[in-house]
């Protein structure tokens, strides 16, 4: 229920600002509006206020403002409130309202999250430099040394860690060419990230690429327990741990998996102390069906806690860049460069919305100001049926001087459609095989 009640609430809030965007925009340039629905099919509550019917319908899978004289087919009369009686700059105001209106709700959502403070990984703002590279991996075998910085993946720029993680998850499988940066020269080189898949808590599965590179970064002793093995062997707060038997740490994590099964063995620790290296043997104890050494462990954060003025600049920024990633994206599907497997439709919203509702507000919020972005720049691609189609058909009128006859809108609105039900049926078989008992029933995957 959590789940279905989620989707509902982030799918309706989204659906109905971007609706009342058309829907201001409308009666704002004097457009009689028919009908604003809430979700599609059979009305299943409707009041009518005015010349407006305001409803809520069954399909709860998007939503629409029908307006007076909106289609051609309409057989509209020419009178002064009909939507097609308007010039050209208003049309174009009414269209393009609705998406908008999902970008700014992005912006003030993410601003809203912001404002929360956080602490987040420092290293995945910088550069990405290659700490380390994992033996048998695509980086390996593509030729990627420790010391580089990626600066292109495919067509993606990479100006940080968290652009490279994007932009590798986004193609499992694809041979795409990657850019670095070693020793002042540039090199080209080519790569094919393996497909790795991801579970949410809720048994979701997602497919992403990898490629086996970790950052230059390196876990530190925070604290240790009193009397642990570790402080017996001469390790202090602040120590740097550089290498665990001789084997690069990067996380945490690895450091907990290089000991974990090692009780009773000694374990030999290559640590950064006040700039100089040494080595500490420490044998960890058996706890239970693990070994642990007692030492408390950090990784370099970054704390925030923006005033409401800066948690909107870091908005806006943060949706700008963003807005560029999906766009490059979006690009990379129609070249074949990314991979559709990517794409996610209703049951992966819904399952998202769920977990997201069990984390908390904020996190549901965090979904809801990426899906809202994706939402408003889908809205606005030129592709006839959304928004953005109908934007792009009255530009070429305007510039051809000339309105297309009916029979040709006709057209350009079929090819838009069958467009949109392959991309629908795509994310949806997507989200299918992300269900454990289905993708069981596909004899094929």
């Amino acid at each position: 229920m959590t789940t279905l009640a989620a989707f509902l609430f982030v799918l309706g809030v989204l659906v109905f600002i971007h609706e009342l965007g058309h829907f201001l925009l409308a009666r704002w340039n004097g457009v009689r509006v028919l009908t604003f629905s809430l979700g599609f099919g059979p009305k299943l509550l409707k009041v009518q206020r005015g010349d407006t019917e305001y409803c809520i319908s069954a399909i709860p899978l998007g939503g629409y403002v029908k307006m007076a004289g909106e289609n051609p087919e309409d057989q509209p009369t020419g009178a002064g409130d009909e939507f097609l009686a308007k010039t050209k700059w208003q049309r174009f105001q009414i269209l393009i309202a609705g998406p908008v209106m999902n970008l700014l709700l992005a912006v003030v959502l993410l601003s809203l999250v912001l404002m929360q403070g956080a602490d987040v990984l420092a290293y995945l703002d910088r550069p990405a430099v290659v700490g380390a590279v994992q033996p048998g991996s695509p980086a390996e075998k593509a030729g990627i040394q420790p010391g580089d910085t990626i600066t292109h993946f495919g067509t993606a720029d990479v100006t940080n860690w968290e652009h490279l993680d994007m932009a590798v998850a986004a193609r499992p499988e694809r041979e795409v060419e990657v850019t670095v940066l070693r020793s002042g020269r540039e090199e080209r080189l080519k790569i094919r990230p393996d497909l790795t898949e991801l579970r949410t808590r809720n048994n979701a599965k997602f497919e992403v690429g990898t490629i086996g590179v970790l950052p230059d970064v390196y876990p530190s002793v925070a604290s240790l327990q009193a009397g642990s093995p570790a402080e017996a062997a001469g390790f202090k707060p602040h120590d740097v741990i550089m290498a665990v038997d001789g084997q690069r740490m990067v996380f945490r994590t690895m450091v907990i998996e290089a000991i974990t099964k090692k009780a009773e063995q000694p374990v030999v620790f290559t640590i950064k102390r006040d700039g100089a290296e040494q080595k500490i043997t420490v044998t960890p104890r058996k706890e239970g069906d693990t070994a642990k050494v007692g030492m408390y462990m950090d990784e370099a954060t970054v704390s925030y806690k923006p005033s409401p003025i800066e948690a909107v600049g870091m908005s806006v920024k943060r949706n700008v860049e963003m807005a560029g990633l999906i766009l490059g994206t979006l690009k990379d599907l129609v070249t074949g460069e990314a991979s559709p497997k990517q794409l996610m439709g209703p049951v992966g919203i819904a399952q998202l919305s769920g977990e997201s509702a069990q984390a908390g507000w904020i996190a549901l919020l965090g979904l809801m100001a990426s899906i809202s972005l994706n939402l408003g720049l889908l809205n606005l691609m030129p592709i006839p049926v959304l928004d953005g189609g109908h934007i792009f058909i009255m530009a070429i009128e305007t510039i051809s001087r000339r309105d297309f006859s009916l029979q040709v809108k006709e057209k350009m609105l079929f090819v838009g459609f069958v467009l949109l039900m392959t991309l629908m049926a795509t994310v949806i078989y997507n989200d299918l095989t992300r269900i454990a008992w289905i993708e069981n029933l596909m004899p094929w995957r």
